[in-house]
């Protein structure tokens, strides 16, 4: 599955790209310039959000007021901006979904989402809150313990597999960063 649409024309002059392997012992096809003999590069997106905890172990979700997936549960997140850092990145999500006041973590889980081209970030963050100001992107900002999570209306499998590595670790008290590769769902007939 592509997310994108494959680069047409040179970003930098205009002309139409010809899509081949490039003639600098690269070994993959890409938007290579005739003209100005620019390459271009398709690389994936990445997407940071935190675990934002009470001290009580209830996790903040969000629900989604944007598609895809709109309505339900998922963890504030999204994709990174330039020019920022993939923890500044997690806590300005996190403040423009949730309005919540956190304190940085440490790095828990890095999901590589090879087949939609993405890899999601995610930090443990301490909520220094309970009262939340969601931005428009969602709906409502709630707190949950771990027997009231929506599992089944949770927007994104990065977010279930996150969620539950972090419950796991919370009962056997590891502090390990997760390193997850997410292989395309099935469709089954």
């Amino acid at each position: 599955m592509t997310i994108r649409a494959p680069v047409r024309f040179c970003r930098n002059c205009g002309t139409a790209v010809e899509h081949r392997v490039p003639d600098d012992g690269d070994t993959r096809v890409r938007a290579v310039c005739p003209a100005c003999k620019t390459i271009h590069y398709d690389n994936p997106l990445n997407v940071v959000g935190t675990i934002p905890v009470m001290p009580d172990g209830r996790v903040l979700l969000c629900k989604r007021n944007i598609e895809p997936r709109w309505g339900k549960w998922t963890l504030p997140a999204g994709f990174m901006e330039l020019n920022e850092t993939t923890a500044e990145g997690a806590a300005r999500e996190t403040d423009e979904e949730a309005g919540a006041h956190i304190r940085m973590g440490r790095l828990f889980s890095l999901v590589n989402v090879p087949h939609v081209g993405q890899v999601h970030i995610f930090y443990c963050a301490d909520l220094l809150s309970d009262q939340f100001n969601p931005g428009h992107e969602t709906i409502e900002a709630r707190l949950f313990r771990e027997d009231e999570i929506p599992w089944d209306e949770l927007a994104f499998r990065t977010v279930s597999t996150s969620l539950r590595l972090w419950f796991e670790d919370r009962k056997t008290g590891a502090e390990v960063v997760h390193n997850v590769d997410l292989a395309a769902p099935r469709h089954d007939l």
